[in-house]
This record gives C-alpha cells, structure tokens and sequence, in this order.
C-alpha cells in the first residue's frame, strides 16, 4: 500500500529564497521535499495551549482574531521567553540591533 500524496505539502522556493536571504539554512529541501516545519508547528501547539484551548468555546471568528492579536501582542511585548534571557523578543531584537550598529572600536598597537 503507497501512502497518499497530499497536495498541500510541497518545497516552498518563495520560503527557500527568504532562508537563503536572511543566512538561513533550511534544515532539509531538495527537490520535491517539504521543509521541515518543526519551529512552526511548536508555535502553533503553543499558541494553542496558550490561548485557544484554555478560552474556548469560541463564539464567533472574530473573537479568535481578537484574541490572536492580543496573544501576539502580549507575546512579542511582555510575555518573558528564557532561551534569550527573560525578556520579551522586542527587548531583545532592539538590544541586538543596538550592539550591531554601535561603531566599532579599533586600537592600534
């Protein structure tokens, strides 16, 4: 028995090309391969566990929307992540940034 193809998975070029721009290497991809997907699935069970699951019966889609904005927002501005040293990911991305086009100082010997 062959396992069925499923038509939605595919190699993305359009994700390869981002990957490639912004120095990343995708974890596996020739041709006809999907990407690997892990990060992206992590998210979404915890985005999930988060915030779907504890809150439901939802009512309506746009109570979802709602609340999805206000989850990305608390995520992003001041829910605490300890892989980047317990700050909320603007805190950190704004300290990088800062580091990377602070002037670089030289010493000549």
């Amino acid at each position: 028995m062959r396992r069925p193809i499923e038509s939605a998975q595919y190699t993305s070029f359009r994700l390869a090309e981002h990957l490639d721009a912004a120095g990343i290497a995708a974890s596996i991809g020739s041709a006809g391969d999907a990407y690997d997907n892990a990060l992206m699935e992590s998210t979404i069970g915890l985005f999930k566990t988060e915030l779907i699951k504890p809150r439901r019966p939802w009512k309506t889609l746009s109570e979802v929307e709602l609340a999805t904005a206000e989850y990305v927002d608390w995520y992003n501005h001041r829910r605490l992540h300890g892989e980047i040293g317990h700050v909320p990911p603007v805190e950190y991305e704004a300290t990088y940034y800062t580091e990377l086009t602070k002037p670089q100082v030289t010493t000549t010997t």
